[in-house]
């Protein structure tokens, strides 16, 4: 078992003091982080507790998942590497799929007389 534990379900309210504070009381946190919205700065609602042994994070684990900090029961468990995400398929969007075949303006032959008033204007 790793030192690492992931914690889920916070209350957006909580920082990263507050868990280093809650799960001080089961050994030393050598670093807690609640993951924030880089675009809003607010809590997504999860976030990371290190903690100082294998021991010490066993016993969060047990003393704290389905506890209740601030109003909510929360989650927490070993944290697990992320897995690699699929590559977004789907084609489409800007520059999607194939783009053969003269596409664009003025693609393709433009023989013939081409442009405006194409061919002989005879008569006039």
């Amino acid at each position: 078992m790793g030192n690492k534990l992931y914690v889920g379900n916070l209350p957006y309210t909580v920082r990263d003091g507050d868990l280093e504070q809650s799960f001080g009381e089961f050994g030393s946190v050598t670093s807690a982080k609640v993951m924030m919205e880089r675009d809003t700065g607010r809590s997504k609602g999860f976030g990371f507790v290190e903690m100082g042994s294998d021991a010490e994070a066993q016993a969060a684990i047990e003393g704290m998942n389905g506890q209740s900090l601030g109003g909510r029961s929360i989650t927490v468990n070993e944290a697990r590497p992320m897995e690699p995400r699929p590559p977004r398929s789907g084609g489409g969007g800007y520059g999607g799929g194939d783009r053969s075949g003269g596409g664009g303006y003025g693609g393709g032959d433009r023989s013939g007389g081409g442009g405006y008033g194409g061919g002989g204007r005879g008569g006039y």
